[in-house]
């Protein structure tokens, strides 16, 4: 378990059930690459993920219609701090520009490894609220630590 300390934190709480559904959202985007192999799809998370990232959700498509359903449907309000959740996006950030990259140079079969990463995180994220970004922090803090 995380200790949430590890986390980046930056007290601007936002909507814990909003942000496993955008999450939701990633992972069905993402399994739907590995099944059809259109690479706009990578695209359209980078985008997504980069708007997340800089602090631009209220524009990102994933994070409008996650803020739909929980507008729509009785989902309550539960908050929880946005920055472990923004630097979740900087990974997806990263993870989709490097699996684009790698698309587009012919490397297909590491694409593929990446959004199956990046499947397993949306996965823990949307169904049971385990943030693996905070994991990912709390290791690089101990590594540049060393």
């Amino acid at each position: 378990m995380i200790i949430p300390d590890q986390c980046p934190a930056d007290f601007i709480k936002i909507n814990e059930n909003q942000v496993r559904f955008t999450a939701a959202g990633v992972l069905i985007s993402s399994l739907l690459y590995l099944l059809t192999g259109y690479w706009w799809i990578i695209l359209f998370l980078l985008v997504d993920f980069t708007f997340r990232a800089v602090n631009q959700g209220k524009i990102s498509p994933l994070n409008l219609l996650s803020g739909l359903i929980v507008k729509i449907f009785p989902i309550n309000y539960k908050p929880t701090d946005r920055a472990p959740k923004r630097f979740a996006a900087k990974i997806g950030v990263v993870l989709t520009f490097i699996a684009l990259g790698l698309l587009w140079a012919g490397f297909s079969n590491l694409t593929f490894s990446l959004i199956i990463i990046l499947v397993l995180f949306s996965a823990l994220e949307s169904v049971f609220a385990f943030c693996a970004g905070c994991l990912v922090y709390s290791l690089i803090k101990k590594i540049s630590r060393q």
